[in-house]
């Protein structure tokens, strides 16, 4: 597959300007104030998952509305002092799976906390969280436009506010280091940890590979897969939606976002991807307000380096706190 988008030398200059609502901030912190006005502690049960080096706890924490979002916390059995901990967010259909899918990070020596997206989970790992609220309005078949011509009910509204509540879990555990929390996903989950990041309190890093949810506009510009095929599909059905939709959107860009956030941050992204174009991950990256680095992977498409960025993470990371 030839490559898909601008020249390597174009995305790292790219900076586009961002679309961003007056009242993007206000908000954002008024829908976290109305989550944090729900103030359960959150529940860390512990599950036997036939691993005797890891200790695996069944998390229940409020999200959206209160609303009981599930997960994973893993922890390396027998930690003596509070440790850094990854929160990690799932790739568009994926759940949290089992715990025994996890491991590399509590091998490294970090807590993980796995966030459970709501309602999806059903095509790819299963998953434990429902969404209960619905949206008014039609939409395409997924997740993406569910009440998308309305910011506040639009449906990513509610998982943005779900990532920020698991770091608030995350911190309230005791193996945890509430100074060394790190937010990560690809796909999808990079999409949501580059909200996660800018509107979490002081997160200590990003890890951010090919993010979606990102420079929309652009995204269906230049493809017609996966999750944005949902919105052109919604689109070329509403045709007289595309204001509305892409005011919402902009609410949710992950470009507005990195403009905000400020912790170091590793990217990665794949120069033949046609989920998550590579001008849009660039966007995000050259956009992101904080200290940044970015991988790029010149034959991948959306798998980007698997395994090897897996390893630069994991060097990242190392590096990063051993110099706090």
């Amino acid at each position: 597959m030839p490559l898909m988008d601008m020249p390597l030398e174009e995305l790292r200059a790219y900076l586009p300007a961002r679309e961003e609502p007056a009242d993007f901030d206000a908000f954002w912190r008024e829908t976290l104030a109305e989550a944090r006005r729900h103030d359960r502690a959150p529940e860390f049960t512990p599950y036997d998952a036939c691993l005797t080096e890891i200790d695996v706890f069944d998390v229940r924490f409020p999200g959206f509305a209160g609303d009981p979002v599930a997960g994973w916390l893993l922890v390396p059995a027998r930690a003596t002092a509070p440790l850094p901990c990854v929160v990690g967010f799932l790739g568009y259909g994926g759940g949290r799976g089992f715990p025994h899918e996890w491991l590399s990070w509590p091998a490294a020596g970090y807590a993980h906390l796995v966030m459970d997206t709501r309602g999806q989970g059903g095509s790819l790992q299963p998953g434990a969280t429902g969404d209960p609220h619905g949206s008014a309005g039609a939409s395409s078949p997924g997740m993406v436009t569910r009440g998308i011509e309305d910011p506040h009910a639009y449906y990513y509204r509610r998982v943005f506010t779900d990532a920020v509540r698991a770091v608030d879990a995350a911190r309230a555990h005791p193996a945890v280091d509430p100074a060394r929390v790190v937010v990560a996903g690809g796909s999808q989950g990079g999409g949501i940890a580059l909200a996660a990041a800018a509107l979490a309190r002081d997160v200590r890093a990003a890890l951010v590979n090919q993010p979606s949810l990102t420079h929309y506009r652009r995204a269906l510009d230049v493809v017609e897969g996966n999750a944005y095929r949902e919105i052109w599909t919604y689109l070329r059905t509403h045709r007289e939606a595309g204001e509305r939709v892409f005011r919402t959107l902009s609410y949710f860009d992950g470009v507005n976002f990195a403009a905000r956030a400020t912790a170091p941050a590793l990217f990665s992204v794949a120069l033949m991807d046609d989920i998550c174009p590579p001008s849009t991950v660039f966007a995000a990256h050259n956009h992101w307000a904080g200290p940044k680095e970015i991988r790029v992977w010149p034959w991948n498409r959306h798998e980007g380096g698997g395994w090897f960025q897996d390893m630069e993470q994991l060097r990242f990371l190392r590096a990063l706190l051993a110099s706090a």
